[in-house]
């Protein structure tokens, strides 16, 4: 949900590849307020390129949850009347905005009827992270700034742009697999490969791979780059170190390039009789999937394996690239086609939150949720959902 990304110096470098990743998991929008001279500039999240530059800068790459997709829900906004003061926001307020208008820009409307020194404790109450920017005294300020992340100089309002970890996974979270959706689709996807040792790979209903070098086969992976936050909601999700345990292997991608990655091993045992793979694939009937097949996979496009009746799973992808949308015209005109707004379809599913912090919540894999914000855990019947 967004990421705002503050470069207060010209010797502050922030690489392409950050960028990339700012533009492809927020495709929504890019708004700039150049720290030289305070101007404000809006682009599509694609031209991320602008950034690759000396100038200081405060960045906001938008992920649209609330309001429409339009030049009129990019960050920054106005502060209600008074016009020197911009506001922007990593997070969301459910009780604010609608299908039309987003949380912030209601915010900011708020925040500008209330006396300035009263903005802090206003903001503290949410569980988001703010930027305030006064284009007059040609100042900002970062609220909530312990739940941000500093790297080379550099805030960030959340690390999930920071792909600072490299995973290789072999079962349920490999591309297009039931947990690939939950834990790595806004992940960067490195390739597929294979272990550069052999390793025991049992099917056991679930996937485990065994930590006993040279035995079995050299496993099938896929190679993802993920954030601190992110491996660590790998690590929940696959009970390290208790159920599973983390360790560094080399791996060969198809490339031929050898990586060294993380990889989840579990302690099972190995007999001479027991069976060893050489790759997972997960497959599903509509006795187990059934129930969800309007909800889990409803965007994912299904395509037929070569092996038997066996089906995998893609997911699809939301051209931007044919998009109409310029934001060089006047604000007050949304160019962008009425197929062209984002709706629930367009993305891999609803996206469910928490109903005491308002936090993403994360699917166990079977009929549960957790809530990393507050650590909170609901049933399936619990769950709210927001809606575009």
């Amino acid at each position: 949900m967004c990421v705002i990304i503050v470069k207060q110096k010209k010797d502050n470098k922030v690489s392409r590849g950050v960028l990339k990743t700012s533009s492809k998991v927020n495709p929504h929008g890019l708004g700039v307020v150049w720290l030289d001279t305070f101007e404000v500039s809006y682009h599509k999240s694609k031209d991320y390129k602008v950034l690759d530059v000396d100038r200081p800068y405060i960045a906001h790459f938008r992920y649209a949850t609330v309001g429409k997709v339009n030049r009129a829900n990019t960050h920054p906004f106005v502060c209600g009347n008074n016009a020197d003061e911009l506001l922007m926001m990593n997070g969301s307020i459910y009780s604010l905005g609608d299908q039309q208008t987003c949380d912030t820009k209601v915010l900011a409307n708020q925040l500008g009827d209330k006396p300035r020194q009263v903005w802090k404790g206003e903001l503290s109450k949410y569980d988001c992270r703010f930027t305030t920017i006064n284009t007059r005294t040609r100042t900002f300020q970062i609220y909530n700034k312990e739940l941000w992340t500093k790297k080379n100089g550099v805030w960030f309002s959340k690390d999930n742009v920071l792909l600072d970890n490299v995973v290789a996974v072999y079962g349920t979270l490999k591309k297009g697999y039931s947990n690939y959706h939950h834990y790595l689709r806004s992940s960067k996807y490195v390739g597929g490969g294979v272990t550069q040792d052999k390793y025991p790979l049992l099917i056991e209903g679930l996937p485990y791979m065994v930590n006993k070098k040279g035995v079995g086969h050299n496993v099938d992976v896929d190679v993802f780059k993920v954030s601190n936050t992110k491996l660590a909601n790998l690590d929940t999700l696959e009970g390290h170190p208790r159920w599973y345990k983390r360790e560094v292997v080399p791996v060969k991608l198809k490339s031929g390039k050898i990586v060294n990655c993380w990889i989840y091993f579990n302690d099972k045992h190995i007999s001479k009789n027991t069976k060893m793979h050489k790759t997972y694939t997960q497959t599903y009937t509509n006795n187990v999937y059934g129930r969800h097949s309007n909800n889990w996979w409803s965007g994912y496009s299904k395509r037929k394996s070569v092996v038997g009746k066996v089906k995998s799973y893609e997911p699809k992808t939301f051209d931007w690239s044919q998009s109409t949308f310029d934001f060089d015209n006047d604000m007050k005109v949304d160019t962008f086609r009425e197929d062209e707004i984002l709706r629930e379809e367009d993305l891999c599913d609803r996206k469910p939150f928490c109903v005491n912090c308002y936090s993403d919540l994360e699917h166990d894999g079977f009929s549960n949720y957790h809530c990393s914000g507050c650590n909170s855990w609901f049933t399936e019947n619990e769950v709210l959902t927001d809606s575009i």
